[in-house]
């Protein structure tokens, strides 16, 4: 080999290693620490850098980036004496990378501890229902110490969340037993009070339909009596119209009367005292009538034989008072008004036919028009 070629050899294999030993690429999202001697030197920013040789090292590189730190459950004791596991997540980055390089050994293992012994001074100023529904507060004043300590160390905590709070077993039963006590506690407050308002309104529409059918009631009966007051009134009209005096009244009163005792449920029945005096009326009415017309000698004298029997009979008949009930048998008692109803109606027609002028008092007849 020519004794030339070789020095050129190491001066190229010199030059090569002095290159790549000047030449730093530092890639984005990441920091170099370069230490000169030993002591620090200065931070590669990312890009192409140049350093010494030899006299010029990178010690750490860090990574700038938001980062995600997750810790193992701790054992923390709340207010109540109550062992409970807590697991946290931490969101950092680093902000200075000489300090982070230089300020602390191990800034994670650092963040771990320091949010351990902050959350034994969170947790032990609260008991269990505090500590779970107070994550809002312990998050709050957890980053507020990390981001305190952590800020000498070149590191800015952005988040800090609980991730898990795990309390004993037994207290996960008691628990569980509270709360299905407190779905059935609702459970059947729900259910008396669907009861309650289905009593309402079955309450309520009772009530209107109470309403309604008294007040169809009151409506029938308005117009039932409109009627019947109608009616009278049209009946008072017509027997005023028609001048009817005692006598057609009276006639009227005994075509009535038989139908007293048709009914099967009576047991007894009055005999008003005004029967007699209705007797008479209609008897004497008829009675004048026919003697001014001169009736056969036969038919007078079965009228007056007729009429002596009626008399005797009148007369050795008790006299019935106003309204007083019969001692009879209600039959008895029916029969005997009904005989003497009948009596009185068949003596007047006689007459009245023997006379030829059967006609009421205020009805025109076929002569008079």
């Amino acid at each position: 080999m020519d004794p030339v070629v070789i020095p050129i050899l190491v001066a190229a294999i010199v030059v090569v290693f002095l290159v790549a030993a000047t030449v730093r690429i530092v890639p984005q999202a990441r920091r170099y620490n370069i230490e000169r001697f030993g002591r620090y030197r200065r931070t590669l920013q990312p890009g192409l850098n140049f350093v010494l040789p030899v006299a010029d090292r990178v010690n750490t590189k860090l990574d700038v980036r938001e980062q995600v730190y997750s810790s193992d459950p701790k054992p923390v004791i709340t207010e109540d004496n109550l062992v409970v596991n807590i697991d946290t997540v931490l969101y950092y980055q680093i902000t200075d990378p000489r300090a982070a390089a230089y300020e602390v050994a191990d800034y994670l293992h650092a963040i771990d501890q320091l949010t351990v012994t902050t959350l034994r001074n969170v947790i032990g100023s609260m008991d269990l229902e505090g500590t779970l529904t107070s994550r809002e507060e312990i998050n709050a004043r957890l980053r507020a110490v990390l981001d305190d300590a952590t800020g000498k160390w070149g590191i800015r905590v952005n988040r800090v969340e609980i991730k898990a709070i795990d309390p004993p077993n037994t207290i996960k039963e008691a628990m569980e037993k509270q709360m299905r006590a407190e779905r059935d506690k609702r459970a059947a407050i729900l259910h008396a009070e669907g009861e309650r308002q289905a009593k309402i309104l079955t309450a309520e529409g009772t009530k209107q339909k109470d309403i309604l059918e008294a007040q169809g009631t009151q409506q029938a009966m308005i117009l039932r009596a409109d009627g019947e007051s109608k009616a009278v009134e049209l009946v008072f009209q017509a027997v005023h119209r028609n001048n009817a005096d005692a006598k057609v009244l009276a006639y009227k009163y005994l075509e009535t009367l038989p139908h007293l005792a048709q009914s099967d449920n009576n047991t007894f029945w009055v005999i008003p005292g005004e029967l007699t005096e209705a007797i008479r009326t209609v008897t004497g009415a008829f009675g004048d009538r026919s003697a001014g017309s001169g009736p056969p000698p036969a038919a007078r004298r079965e009228g007056a034989t007729d009429a002596e029997a009626s008399d005797k009979d009148h007369v050795g008949a008790p006299e019935v008072e106003v309204n007083s009930t019969l001692a009879l048998d209600a039959v008895a008692a029916a029969d005997e008004a009904a005989k003497q109803a009948a009596v009185a109606v068949s003596d007047a027609k006689a007459e009245a036919e023997a006379a030829g002028e059967t006609r009421l008092p205020g009805r025109p007849t076929a002569s008079d028009t």
